[in-house]
């Protein structure tokens, strides 16, 4: 009986890992793949800021970098509103296609 309990016997290989443990484990990996904000100096906001006033005056496409915490979108579209009460512009791609980007979130505008 003392075999069974020691080394890889029954009592070893008995484990079993429940579906609430397996997916708190997957998330904390997760989170820890997590990054943080880059920032961005002076010159460089200012610099996304004038990509998207052109964008919005001239209605010619502009490519913005979206900062996420795992990993940054690349988004491309005409900017079409600029809501500088909720510092946020509207990126449209479409007739029915756009999208609200934040200006916190914009890390690069070409």
């Amino acid at each position: 009986m003392g075999k069974k309990l020691e080394g890889n016997g029954i009592w070893e290989s008995s484990r079993i890992i429940i579906p609430e443990h397996k997916e708190a484990y997957l998330k904390l990996m997760k989170d820890r793949q997590r990054r943080g904000k880059p920032e961005l100096d002076d010159q460089e906001v200012q610099l996304i800021e004038q990509a998207l006033i052109d964008s919005y005056n001239s209605r010619t496409a502009v490519t913005v970098t979206v900062f996420s915490p795992f990993d940054d979108e690349v988004m491309s579209g005409v900017v079409t509103v600029i809501n500088t009460a909720r510092r946020e512009v509207k990126l449209s791609r479409g007739e029915d296609d756009f999208s609200w980007v934040k200006l916190e979130d914009i890390v690069s505008a070409q």
